[in-house]
């Protein structure tokens, strides 16, 4: 392998190098990398990601390691295959542990992500017309908080190019190692007022590729688009959504057509939270990403990147999510699938999400921090959760807090 394969296996998102070589989840690879660490350590965040995203798309990047398939639990030695896969939306999910959007913006390693173990990647988000985004700088390390600061903005590649990348991986009715989810938005300099329109032709381009499409009108970094969450805001464009969905899929069974989820904000007042769900149980939202980043900063460490405008990821959101799964299940009876996404990081912050009431679960900052192991680990650690309180699979836990109160 070239030297620079070996550098792009020890790049991950945001430039913090995973260890990979002797990882026994892992597909073995040669680190001589040892000597180019502080250089990797010092790349910006973003040129960083952008090598991770290369390796990925190169090949270059590991894969879970076939041990991984005959795996079993700690307590009863149950498969963790068998405790992991389930069914939602009427998809079978080999396993509830996925990679949320914003790392793959634009569907350039779909294949490649899929082999790290995720059980599903969710693509975006995606605007209609290609954008730019905010300037650089936009990404901010807190390691001493485990988290992340992003501004970028919605930089994305277009409809257009994300769709066709999408159609390739499907030609010729090739079955893909998990479920792709695309989350779509709106591009900065339409109006409010039109907001609907941008998200349904986003739909309309991307529906007939994805095995689920995200609405996402909770990104801190994209002006007015939080205000989007208000009732009848909210309401016209997931109707249009819908409505854009059904009319680009005319031939396909209203089963086989991809659920419709919106992703929220974690910076929201209780009669946010009860519009969301009347607005969700009105138009039967088939589901909600819970949540996106947050403009708090509290109890975070002193750090040069600390005041950073942008929305914060990892460690430090991660009890405000789970508790945001918890009210919004609440709310919604417990009827509406949840992804829940925010500081997951170990077996046991996914088991919370889970027992709150999530279906399914994503990582973002873990993936910078910790590396592709990551993955393997939260499996294997949600299996033991899961086999040690006497579940048979995931789907058993969802909600499991609820019914004890």
């Amino acid at each position: 392998m070239s030297t620079l394969g070996v550098v792009f296996r020890r790049v991950t998102l945001l430039g913090i190098p995973a260890t990979v070589a002797g990882a026994t989840l892992l597909r073995d690879s040669v680190d001589i990398t040892t000597p180019l660490r502080p250089l990797l350590d010092r790349l910006d965040p973003e040129t960083a990601h952008t090598l991770g995203l290369a390796a990925a798309r190169l090949g270059l990047s590991p894969h879970e390691h076939r041990s991984f398939r005959t795996a079993t639990t700690a307590t009863t030695h149950t498969p963790v295959a068998r405790v992991l896969s389930s069914t939602v939306w009427g998809r079978p999910f080999a396993n509830p542990v996925g990679l949320a959007a914003g790392f793959d913006k634009d569907a350039v390693a779909v294949e490649a992500l899929l082999a790290m173990g995720f059980g599903f990647v969710e693509v975006g988000s995606v605007t209609p017309l290609p954008q730019a985004g905010n300037p650089r700088p936009r990404v901010f390390r807190l390691p001493a908080d485990g988290a992340i600061i992003n501004r970028y903005g919605f930089n994305s590649g277009g409809t257009a190019a994300v769709g066709d990348r999408l159609a390739a991986l499907r030609a010729g009715g090739r079955r893909l190692a998990g479920v792709v989810g695309v989350n779509v938005g709106k591009n900065k300099d339409t109006p409010d007022d039109q907001a609907g329109a941008d998200y349904a032709t986003a739909v309309t381009a991307l529906a007939a590729h994805a095995d689920y499409l995200v609405v996402n009108v909770s990104s801190p970094n994209t002006p007015g688009l939080r205000a989007l969450q208000g009732k009848a805001r909210l309401a016209d464009v997931l109707s249009k959504v819908v409505a854009a969905r059904d009319a680009a899929l005319p031939g396909v069974p209203a089963a086989d057509r991809p659920p419709v989820l919106v992703k929220i904000a974690p910076d929201l007042s209780r009669a946010d939270k009860e519009d969301i769900a009347d607005v969700v149980k009105l138009l039967r939202i088939d589901g909600m990403v819970i949540c996106n980043t947050t403009v708090s900063r509290a109890g975070l460490s002193p750090a040069p990147a600390v005041d950073e405008v942008g929305g914060l990821s990892g460690a430090p959101l991660r009890d405000a999510s789970t508790a945001l799964v918890a009210e919004m299940y609440d709310l919604t009876g417990g009827a509406v699938p949840i992804i829940g996404v925010g500081g997951v990081a170990t077996g046991d912050d996914a088991y919370a999400k889970v027992r709150a009431g999530a279906s399914l679960v994503a990582m973002y900052t873990a993936l910078a921090y910790r590396g592709p192991a990551v993955v393997a680990d939260v499996k294997r650690g949600l299996a033991d959760c899961l086999d040690r309180d006497g579940f048979k699979n995931v789907a058993e836990a969802v909600g499991a807090d609820h019914r004890r109160r």
